[in-house]
């Protein structure tokens, strides 16, 4: 297991995504409550800067009207002709 600073905004589910986009699979971070995190991983080097890098976004965000309207099947236009506008 290797160990790293804990960055300020940890979101473990984000971290695991980026580490995964420069090809470090992580099933599990270790939050050790002093500071530090840990997972295994070959490339420390490579998983440092990530982790490093890592601005984790620990608030969910309001969703946009268009947002609103995708998981609808719908768009912006749809609304404006449904609309008449």
């Amino acid at each position: 297991m290797k160990i790293f600073d804990k960055p300020a905004q940890l979101n473990g589910a984000e971290l695991k995504v980026e580490l995964s986009k420069v090809g470090i699979h992580v099933t599990e971070i270790f939050d050790f409550a002093d500071g530090t995190i840990g997972f295994e991983t070959d490339d420390q080097t490579k998983a440092a800067k990530v982790v490093k890098d890592h601005k984790g976004n620990t608030e969910a965000k309001e969703p946009t009207v268009a947002d609103k309207l995708a998981s609808v099947g719908l768009n912006l236009d749809d609304l404006r002709a449904a609309l008449g506008i």
